[in-house]
């Protein structure tokens, strides 16, 4: 499974730039590779992310994840999350499965990863817990 170079550059705005709060990736069947689905705009919230994610198929999705430390400093933390939904297709979740691993090696400077087959995996909760 190959990742498209919009997919590569689309992360490094994200990382570098700030220009995303989040992207969400799908695997493209018919190229055989992974490639953009949707982003986020840096001023969208956490709820507008998980409204983005389908309810039923998987997708991969990144979230940068602002927070103020308990030393009152600002910090970013980059989530990687494999979102696969226990009602989605065997066939996506396995090939979601296969392919998660060098999808995921593309993406340099990922802080966190999260596997989630319903929103209460990857609850805000869970991802401040994992942050802190």
């Amino acid at each position: 499974m190959g990742v498209s170079d919009h997919s590569k550059s689309t992360y490094l705005e994200l990382q570098r730039k700030k220009v995303h709060r989040y992207v969400i990736f799908k695997i493209d069947e018919k190229k055989k590779e992974v490639v953009v689905d949707k982003t986020g705009g840096p001023a969208e919230s956490y709820e507008d992310f998980t409204a983005a994610l389908p309810e039923n198929d998987c997708r991969y999705a990144i979230y940068d994840f602002d927070y103020v430390t308990s030393e009152n400093c600002q910090k970013s933390k980059i989530f990687f999350i494999a979102w696969s939904p226990s009602v989605s297709r065997i066939r996506a979740k396995m090939l979601y499965a296969t392919s998660k691993d060098r999808f995921r090696r593309e993406l340099q400077g990922i802080h966190y990863e999260i596997q989630a087959t319903d929103p209460t995996e990857m609850d805000l909760e869970v991802i401040r817990d994992r942050a802190n």
